[in-house]
Formats: C-alpha cells, sequence, structure tokens
C-alpha cells in the first residue's frame, strides 16, 4: 500500500464537512469505482484511510485503487439515500452491489414421442419438443413440473414407451399413485393425451382455474353414467387440491409479502429473498455480495437496487433485522412505486419464523460456498445480531470455574471457531494461592493469566493460540462474572465484547447475561443451541481437569505420609509414573531412578506401599 498517496487521500477527507451527502471512490484513470453515502462525509470517508490493514479483504482491495475522490453534499439523510441510489444506477461501480441473482430463463418441456414427457429445461433446443416459457425461476419451473406430473399422474421414470410395455414389473411410483402406469400397457395414448393436456392447462392457468374445468367433465362424465371416468377426474381434482394445500407455508393475511433473510460469512455477505404471494411460496432469489461495508447498510443498498427496478414489488416485505435508514427506506420506495410499501422486522410468531426460515436459506448457500453447514453460519449470525456485535463471532473463548475444596481450584477455557469445537486450543488453568474458594478470584486470575499470555505470545511474533484475540468472551455465570472479566479486559487497554451464560434451577442453559441486563435466547433457536453446546463443553473440560487434578492431589498426600516424601517428590513421582498403580508395582531401584529421589526415600516408599497391601489398606 502507498503510505504517500494514503496520507495525501487522509488529509483530504478530514477536510470534509460533517454533514450528509454521497462519496465517489476514483481509481487512478479516473474512473468511479465505488459510491456511498453518509451521515457525516467526514466521518465515513476518512475511515477508509485509517487502520488500512484492518480493512476487510474487499475494502482492502478497493483503498488500494483509490486515487481520489468527489463528494456530494446534501440537504439532509433522505436526500443523500436518493443520490446514492440513483448514482450507482448511472455508473455501476465495479465494487457497488450489482444485482445479479443466480437465476437465468428456464423453460418447462414437453417431449416429442407417443406418450409425451414433461420436464425441466435450460434452453430450448432444435428437437421438435413443445417449450412453455422461458421463466426467470428454476424453482416455479421446477415445483410445477413436479406438481403437474404428480396430479396428473404422469410418468417420470426413464422407460421408453410403447417400446418398454410389459417388460418389468411397474416401478414404486405406480404403487403409491404417483403414476398411472404406462409401463404396464394398460393406458391408451387417447387417455394418456387427455391427462397430459390437462397438465399444460394445470400449468398455463394454475390449480384453481384446472379445478373448475375438472369438475365440469367430472359432473358431465356422471351425468352420462362414465362413471370410471368420473373418478379419474374426482382424483385429479384430490390430487390438485392436496399440492395446493401443501404449498402453503403460513396462515398470513397478505396477498403479497417478501421475505429477507441474510448471513455474514467471513468475507461475503449472503441474501435470500423469498417471494410469497396468495399464501403460497412462489419463488426463492439468492444473492452474495462482497463485504463491503456493515451488514446493515448492506441490506439497505440491496432493498434500494432492488425494488427501485422490480415490476412485482410486493405490499409489505420482512425483514430479519433493524436497520437504521428504515424510515428512510420506507418513505423512499413508498414514494418511488406510487404506493405504501410496509417494512416490518417481526419480533415473533409467523412473520418470525418466516424470516428465519430466509435466514436459514441464506445460511445455506454461504455454507455451500464455505463448506460449513448452514445451520452454525445461521446460528452465529443470529448470535451476532441478539448480542449487538457488528459481526458473527467468529473466533469465541468461554470459560468456566471448577473447585472441589480450597485445595483444587481449576479454570477451564473452551474456543469455538465458526461455531465448530477448536480443541487444539483448550486451556487449562490451576487457580494459585487461594485459602478458601472464592469464584470471582479465580475467573480474574484465570483472565488476567490468558491475556497476559496473549501479550508475551504476541511479542514473540505468534499468531495462533493465547496471541489471537477472540470475537467474544463467554463466562460461565452471571452479572458479578461479566463485572469480573470485563474488569481484566480494561486493564489490559483491550476491547472484547463479554457475557455471560446463565442456567436455570435445573442447571440447563437459560439466558445471556451483560453487565446491565438478562437476554432470553430460548426463542431463537439457533443461538440457543449453539450457546447450551458452547457452556455444556466448557463445563465438561473445567470438571474433568477439577477431578483428575483431585484425583492427583489424593495421591499426593497419601505419598507424603511416607518419610522423606515431599510435596515436590510426590509431583516427579506422579509425573514418571502417571497413576498410583504404577509406583505400586515399581521396584525399589525404579523408584530411586526417579529425579530428585534418595535410596533411603525410595526404600521407605517401596516398604511403605508394600505393607500397605500385605495389610489390606
Amino acid at each position: 500500500m502507498d503510505e504517500e498517496r494514503i496520507l495525501t487521500l487522509r488529509k483530504k477527507a478530514n477536510s470534509l464537512p460533517l454533514e450528509p451527502g454521497c462519496y465517489l471512490m476514483k481509481n487512478r484513470r479516473g474512473e468511479i469505482i465505488y459510491i456511498g453515502k453518509a451521515k457525516k462525509l467526514k466521518n465515513r470517508v476518512s475511515s477508509y484511510f485509517h487502520s488500512v490493514e484492518r480493512h476487510l479483504p474487499k475494502v482492502y482491495r478497493m483503498v488500494e485503487q483509490v486515487f481520489d475522490f468527489d463528494y456530494i453534499v446534501t440537504d439532509s439523510e433522505f436526500e443523500a439515500l436518493i443520490l446514492e441510489c440513483s448514482l450507482i444506477k448511472q455508473h455501476t461501480p465495479k465494487y457497488n452491489i450489482l444485482l445479479k441473482d443466480d437465476k437465468g430463463y428456464h423453460y418447462v418441456r414437453v417431449s416429442n414421442e407417443p406418450y409425451p414427457r414433461i420436464s425441466l429445461a435450460l434452453q430450448k433446443k432444435e428437437d421438435n419438443a413443445l417449450y412453455l416459457g422461458p421463466f426467470m425461476s428454476s424453482m416455479v419451473v421446477r415445483q410445477t413440473v413436479d406438481e403437474a406430473n404428480k396430479a396428473f399422474l404422469l410418468p417420470t421414470c426413464r422407460r421408453r414407451f410403447p417400446e418398454d410395455f410389459r417388460k418389468d414389473r411397474p416401478c414404486l411410483n405406480y404403487h403409491i399413485k404417483q403414476c398411472m402406469g404406462v409401463c404396464t400397457g394398460k393406458i391408451s395414448q387417447e387417455t394418456y393425451r387427455e391427462a397430459l393436456e390437462e397438465a399444460l392447462s394445470f400449468i398455463r392457468s394454475g390449480g384453481a382455474q384446472s379445478v373448475e374445468r375438472l369438475t365440469e367433465k367430472m359432473e358431465e362424465a356422471s351425468e352420462q353414467l362414465e362413471f370410471e371416468r368420473a373418478a379419474r377426474y374426482r382424483d385429479r381434482i384430490a390430487a390438485i387440491r392436496r399440492i395446493t394445500d401443501q404449498q402453503k407455508v403460513v396462515s398470513f393475511p397478505h396477498r403479497s409479502l417478501d421475505v429477507v433473510g441474510s448471513v455474514q460469512g467471513e468475507d461475503s455477505v449472503s441474501l435470500s429473498l423469498l417471494v410469497l404471494r396468495e399464501g403460497r411460496l412462489q419463488d426463492k432469489k439468492d444473492f452474495t455480495f462482497d463485504a463491503m461495508q456493515n451488514m446493515e447498510d448492506m441490506i439497505s443498498e440491496f432493498l434500494l437496487g432492488y425494488y427501485m427496478e422490480t415490476e412485482d414489488a410486493p405490499a409489505e416485505v420482512f425483514l430479519d433485522r433493524e436497520l437504521p435508514d428504515l424510515p428512510l427506506l420506507r418513505e423512499l420506495l413508498s414514494e418511488h412505486r406510487g404506493r405504501k410499501i410496509v417494512l416490518t422486522v417481526p419480533q415473533r410468531g409467523e412473520g418470525r419464523k418466516l424470516c428465519l426460515m430466509a435466514q436459514n436459506n441464506a445460511a445455506q448457500e454461504l455454507a455451500r460456498e464455505a463448506g460449513r453447514t448452514g445451520r452454525e453460519i445461521a446460528a452465529l449470525t443470529e448470535l451476532g445480531r441478539l448480542l449487538g456485535l457488528s459481526e458473527p463471532p467468529a473466533y469465541i473463548e468461554a470459560f468456566d470455574i471448577s473447585n472441589i475444596g480450597s485445595e483444587t481450584i481449576v479454570g477451564g477455557m473452551t474456543v469455538f471457531e465458526q461455531g465448530r469445537p477448536a480443541k487444539r486450543h483448550y486451556k487449562k488453568f490451576t487457580i494459585r494461592g487461594q485459602s478458601a474458594p472464592d469464584d470471582y478470584a479465580a475467573m480474574t486470575e484465570m483472565l488476567t493469566r490468558r491475556l497476559t499470555h496473549y501479550r508475551e505470545d504476541g511479542a514473540r511474533g505468534e499468531t495462533e493460540g493465547f496471541a489471537r484475540l477472540p470475537d467474544l468472551w463467554l463466562i460461565d455465570g452471571g452479572a458479578g462474572h461479566v463485572a469480573a472479566a470485563e474488569k481484566v479486559v480494561q486493564s489490559f487497554g483491550l476491547s472484547i465484547p463479554v457475557f455471560g451464560m446463565v442456567k436455570d434451577d435445573r442447571h440447563r442453559t437459560r439466558a445471556i447475561r451483560a453487565q446491565e441486563e438478562e437476554i432470553d435466547i430460548r426463542a431463537n433457536q439457533g443461538a440457543f443451541h449453539l450457546i447450551t453446546a458452547i457452556q455444556d463443553e466448557t463445563h465438561r473440560w473445567a470438571i474433568s481437569f477439577s477431578r483428575k487434578k483431585h484425583g492427583k492431589t489424593g495421591v499426593s498426600l497419601e505419598l507424603t505420609r511416607v518419610p522423606g516424601i515431599g510435596e515436590e517428590r510426590a509431583r516427579r513421582l506422579l509425573k514418571s509414573f502417571k497413576t498410583m498403580k504404577a509406583i505400586r508395582a515399581a521396584t525399589a531401584e525404579e523408584l530411586a531412578a526417579v529425579p530428585g529421589m534418595t535410596r533411603p526415600a525410595a526404600s521407605a516408599l517401596y516398604d511403605f506401599l508394600h505393607e500397605s497391601i500385605d495389610s489390606g489398606r
């Protein structure tokens, strides 16, 4: 990075006014590569040229290319929002969100053969088949084709008809009544063609009109006493209604609704937009963007870009998180569309479930690229939102104290990286110099030693283990434990978010504790399960060390009863032989070979142990 250039840009940024407006970043050739808005231009623009090495990778690469910038002062933040949207549309800068989702054109294909099949096609071919479309959404086409084949019992297997009539037994679909069984040779071409035409009408006009049309045919067949044909129509009507009912996602009064869910990865953001119309999920659109700014600003930019352009804007949009610009976005979008568009953030009920569903879809898309599970990504995103963190906590350290009297007070530290236990970074602490159990003092000692290691390891140039600062500290305990931990952090001049993990009377995870308030997490399943897993693992790690330590303490006390064996020799014996059983099995010569032991002490210990065995002690 060119230090002189950065200093020049920083000096220019520091001269900007503390007023709302837009800024335009330019490269060496004067091309606009990024456009942003700000409540206070000076603060926002200067942030790009301070602590450059700490920027996200995409931001760092953008700043590397910035050789100048322009700015436009506006009278209000609302005007800045409008101007930003207009400028992005005009210049399409390289580093802004440019809305291209994962969709191409898709078709419904009807093959040209004696018994035609209905399938999804990505493009039209010169094969004499019938193509319906194009459609923008692969999900809609795939779902529609699947519904039509199931409702009208059309075959989806690889057999060819009439060549494969009666060559093999009918497949499972025939037995579970999802296929009419063309392979049996009992279905005439006329009967099949009739079902096919009804399926195509269903695709073209939808379920409601198909049910109406089939009902008329069923009644007509009944009047003509053609009961077998009437029963066939009846079954098709039942199948269409059953499929339509299955597609009802939730019961809500909205005629048109979009749901936006979002998750943040290490250097990218994934958005999933669910399109619901007439109480039915009609489409899902996925978007992935490089992380150039905080989540809330990116979502605001996405909403503006998407709903200023789309022809099918809904009456209401559910969002999975609060946005600082929400009132401005409502006003601008409603003004642009010429009708009210409601943007809401549901906190409970069916609306919240829909938001979590969208968030989970976004997480699955990000997980596919990152090689992680969608549940892990969604849980970290949810936890970060609940705790008010600027980003999901990718690296979490958790601490617990365990004691069995004053002799064995220990602490355990576990590490969760990207939502998974990172056992190679777990640490154990033996608490020193306490005559009586004191959880707060023990926690203070453990955390102080942990941050002391951070300074020492960092000074040696290390980057892993103690040398890495966490994104979040979780302490097993309440407000007092959190206060003790925060004092330690402050004494080192660091900034680590600290929260407590609170359990109920049955020792089950109940809430997260900040120093001033308690945050109930039970309604947020992803975050709740993650915190429960962290708390249980940290408790297990601390208590297992405590039990092991307590067992060694008991053995040490037993050994020090022998003349000539003090605490140091007892410790060395345990270090060499590991267990009391191994010490008993050793000869006097083997005992004497332990560093620090003498022959008289080894003989006394051998006699003591074998007298104990002989006497049954």
